[in-house]
């Protein structure tokens, strides 16, 4: 197939160099510049160095949205439609319907977007992978929308290869395996697994309801106390927070709530965040709820277990012992 590479000088004359078929005898390809008669050849090697060295230049990217400023972003994967919309720094799970999610995971799914590269190694011509990227199995569609629009990658997967098209990119290129499956996700791969949005800041107030037992922790500064304003020992208090901070599910469900049994309210944020989970037992695991929302979390039994155990082992702290004044010499 033709190759033309545009070659500007010193005088800002451009010369077209024009590559086309290879001779009769292999080892070269004939070559012209435009608007000259003659026909000359060059050896083989050097065509493919101009071509491997233009390769190099080009921006590879496929998609060139700013991943900082993408507010939207689309995937079509396993058979699910999804979308997520980020309101400030928070995502969030918008179809197929509101739900909360795992940041992290929106994140590296834009970063597998934003650094899918074309893949030029390869000697197939354009036509060779438009045929067989028609014939190939769909894996993934993604549109990511930021302030200049929208861009849209399909991903398609023939053999071991899968191939892309870019809605910003005429042409149909080979990418990278890594890319593919960082775009073959299910919903649930999305969706928060933790049960509390505290996060790493210590929350102010915690109250917790199991059976006939109550907790209420209270935090001043570095120190909690107990609902009876008694100072709790720190490491204790802090085991405890732990403990309902990883609070998180093994999966999701769609039903099996019953009665809860054990009641836990947090409250953080200099107290602009209160959150409340309910625990429900369920055969052999549990069942968690947030309140007023319609997610259901298996929790193992060994969490719910060790979460009890925290709680019980709550102590106070030591009371500061007396120092015995030093004997005058």
């Amino acid at each position: 197939g033709a190759f033309e590479a545009a070659i500007s000088e010193k005088d800002n004359k451009t010369e077209h160099l024009v590559l086309g078929d290879t001779t009769p005898t292999g080892g070269s390809v004939y070559a012209r510049l435009e608007g000259d008669p003659r026909v000359f050849t060059v050896a083989t090697y050097e065509k493919n160095n101009i071509e491997k060295e233009l390769n190099d230049l080009r921006d590879k990217r496929l998609i060139t949205a700013n991943s900082d400023k993408i507010s939207k972003v689309e995937l079509q994967a396993k058979k699910q439609d999804m979308e997520f919309g980020r309101n400030k720094d928070e995502w969030q799970i918008v179809k197929p319907m509101p739900l909360r999610a795992d940041g992290s995971r929106v994140e590296d799914l834009i970063r597998n977007l934003t650094d899918a590269k074309m893949d030029l190694s390869g000697s197939e011509d354009a036509k060779k992978i438009a045929a067989v990227f028609a014939g190939a199995t769909p894996v993934a569609t993604a549109k990511v929308t930021d302030e200049s629009g929208t861009q849209e990658l399909q991903v398609r997967k023939s053999k071991d290869d899968y191939y892309a098209k870019s809605s910003i990119v005429d042409g149909i290129y080979k990418v990278s395996s890594t890319v593919a499956q960082g775009l073959d996700k299910g919903l649930d791969d999305f969706r928060n697994k933790k049960l509390f949005d505290f996060g790493y800041s210590d929350p102010n107030k915690i109250e917790m309801h199991d059976g006939s037992k109550s907790y209420f922790l209270t935090r001043g500064g570095e120190d909690w106390w107990n609902g009876t304003s008694q100072k709790l020992d720190s490491g204790s208090a802090q085991s405890l927070i732990d403990k309902i901070r990883d609070l998180s599910a093994s999966k999701f469900l769609d039903s099996g709530f019953t009665q809860p049994l054990i009641e836990l309210t947090v409250t953080s944020k200099d107290n602009k965040l209160v959150e409340k989970v309910l625990i429900a037992k369920s055969g052999d695991n549990f069942i968690a709820k947030r309140e007023n929302e319609p997610s259901l979390y298996q929790i193992n039994s060994q969490t719910v277990t060790d979460l009890e155990k925290a709680a019980q082992d709550l102590k106070l702290a030591a009371a500061p012992s007396a120092t015995p004044a030093k004997p005058r010499k």
